[in-house]
């Protein structure tokens, strides 16, 4: 499931890829990119007639901070 692969692999991801979209197929990082497009379009090449997931990792400046 997606939210158990972002739960599991967040701080990885926060890390690695900030202001990139990610494409998760299978519990799988499957594609990075800027566009979420493009980012759909090589996991469904990747992935043929899988379930892609497409999540947007914001960058520090984009986090709200709660009190």
């Amino acid at each position: 499931m997606t939210k158990d692969f972002m739960a599991a692999n967040s701080k990885q991801l926060a890390k690695k890829y900030p202001g990139k979209y990610v494409a998760i197929v299978n519990n799988k990082l499957a594609a990075v990119g800027n566009s979420n497009l493009d980012v759909f379009k090589n996991a469904k090449k990747s992935y043929p007639g899988k379930m892609v997931s497409i999540a947007y990792i914001p960058r520090k400046d984009e986090l709200v901070t709660l009190l």
